[in-house]
């Protein structure tokens, strides 16, 4: 007689039960191992391999011993699927269509033992889709009933599970204060309501290293210990939990939990964000603002017109010179965006970076009590000035002059007195002047900002530099070995013995020379032509670094 290999599989929706000795798991095995035994006459015998999903909901096929029971199928070692009722092995029409496909692929059938039916006539496949339909009714039937429990236990002000937010923690039924964490949380709405948008926010709390707090979920999965993103932070600020109350489909009761945040502070957050969306929707988008455009000047004092040229996907910004760029004149000044912004926020950063020197020839009234908080806001300040979407920047400077040897920056000392949170005395100065020397040179094929002592404002490794160094590195490393010689591996990568020569020498630069290559700080005119090109490079180390680092 054929023997037929039955696979029982058992299912169970929730985990309530199952740490017993003998659960519902074991209840349903053991039914279906009796009706294999009792069809023993048959050949029907009980395979050995355990299909059991505890804790899982029929309304989806992604679960972990179903999925192993139908690679069993597949792999056809199985001939017969034996359940304690259909629902077990899945609640959904649509899941049972792919089922029986998978099923009549193979030649294996399933038989549940509570449930008489023949799949192989017409009128079994009737009653087993009507047995299936009243299984998927039941199931959602049930989720109604859930979700229609969770609505009334919030409307009662109940916290319901889940994560609960940062500054609280899940007691029961409702949530309780972790205090350390709620003072974080009350900072935040307050720096925001000083600072006025969650940028610049985003911004302060980098500069001040101010991270998310580290926790556990009730699962025991660790979360926080980052730094704050631009989305978590508006969650917060529009998260009404903290104000003592619960929301649920955009009605808000009263919570069984107290507050974190007073009603008034937390209406002038929503009312600064509804603001602030309103101003970013009127507002023309640009993935790269030109924040000096109307501000920057040349040597006569004629604007200079922010533009741009596209490359591929590649979008270089420049400020070129009026004339210049209408095509009435071929003499004028383009220089690079990204670089002569990148300058005047150093110089801007290098300002604040003496807080009392800052004091002194802005005139601010300053005392005693305010030297550390003068000194913090400073730092704060200086970290958001490089930030490209962030209007500091743009509100600090009034005017940008660039001549041939250097560059003159007006600052509003009025609007930085006021990003700082200080007075200033009656005759104070209306700007501050600062001066940087800098020329406009040709670096291979691109134009560049060299500061003096040849560096550039902008860091940016050069790639054609970087692969340079690392072919020097890969070909030395053969060359060592002594297998190849220097003809021969010149052959074989297709350049000249002399070129091979002189890209080998660029793997014994001095580590300062290295690092600085590959973080883009090489002195202005180092590239892969003048390295490679004419004499080459020297021995020495604090020689290279005299010709290959700036002063």
């Amino acid at each position: 007689m054929k023997t037929v290999r039955c696979a029982i599989y058992t299912r169970k929706s929730s985990e309530e039960g199952l740490e017993q000795g003998f659960n519902s798991l074991d209840a349903q095995r053991e039914a279906c191992a009796a009706y294999i035994l009792s069809q023993a006459s048959e050949g029907w015998n009980a395979l050995p391999d355990v299909y059991d999903d505890g804790g899982l909901s029929g309304g989806t096929l992604q679960r972990p011993a179903l999925q192993r029971l139908l690679a069993d199928v597949a792999a056809g070692r199985v001939d017969i699927i034996v359940v304690y009722k259909v629902d077990r092995l899945t609640r959904s029409l649509f899941d049972f269509a792919k089922l029986v496909e998978t099923l009549d692929r193979t030649g294996t059938s399933f038989v549940s033992v509570t449930q008489s039916f023949n799949t192989t006539t017409s009128m079994g496949r009737l009653t087993l889709n009507m047995l299936l339909s009243f299984a998927q009714f039941e199931r959602e039937v049930t989720a109604e009933r859930i979700r229609d429990k969770i609505a009334a236990s919030k409307a009662k002000g109940m916290w319901m599970g889940g994560t609960p937010p940062l500054g609280y923690a899940p007691s029961e039924r409702s949530l309780t204060i972790v205090p350390d964490h709620a003072a974080l949380i009350r900072d935040l709405f307050a720096r925001y309501l000083t600072l006025g948008s969650v940028p610049l926010l985003e911004a302060d709390l980098l500069a001040q290293r101010v991270t998310i707090p580290k926790r556990t979920t009730i699962g025991g999965k660790p979360i926080g210990g980052g730094a704050f993103t631009r989305g978590h932070l508006y969650q917060i600020l529009r998260n009404v939990i903290y104000t003592g109350r619960i929301a649920h489909k955009g009605t808000v009761y009263p919570g069984r939990h107290d507050a974190i945040i007073d009603e008034g502070t937390f209406a002038a957050v929503q009312e600064r964000l509804a603001a602030n969306l309103q101003g970013e929707r009127n507002r023309t988008r640009t993935a790269s603002p030109s924040l000096l455009a109307g501000r920057i000047v040349d040597e006569d004092g004629d604007p200079l017109i922010a533009t741009h040229a596209s490359k591929g996907k590649v979008r270089h910004r420049y400020y070129v010179s009026r004339e210049l760029h209408h095509g009435r004149s071929r003499t004028g000044m383009r220089l690079p965006a990204r670089e002569i912004e990148a300058l005047v926020a150093g110089q801007l950063a290098d300002l604040l970076a003496t807080p009392l020197t800052l004091a002194a020839n802005a005139a601010f009234v300053l005392n005693a009590g305010q030297i550390v908080k003068l000194h913090a806001d400073c730092q704060t300040l200086a970290g958001q000035v490089p930030h490209p979407r962030l209007p500091v920047l743009a509100e600090l400077v009034q005017r940008v002059q660039v001549g041939a040897a250097d560059v003159s920056i007006t600052v509003h000392a009025a609007a930085l007195a006021a990003m700082l949170g200080i007075g200033r005395e009656p005759d104070a100065p209306a700007t501050l002047e600062l001066c940087c020397a800098a020329r406009l040179t040709r670096s291979g094929r691109a134009l560049r900002l060299v500061q003096d002592g040849g560096a550039v404002p902008q860091a940016t490794p050069d790639r054609a530099l970087v692969r340079l160094l690392v072919q020097a590195r890969r070909w030395w490393t053969l060359l060592r070995t002594g297998e190849i010689n220097t003809t021969e591996l010149a052959q074989r990568e297709g350049v000249t013995p002399s070129y091979l020569a002189r890209v080998v020498r660029l793997a014994f630069l001095s580590p300062a020379v290295t690092q600085a290559i590959l973080a883009g700080r090489q002195r202005a005119g180092v590239t892969v032509a003048s390295l490679t090109l004419g004499e080459g490079v020297m021995a020495d180390w604090q020689a290279q670094k005299g010709a290959l680092l700036p002063n």
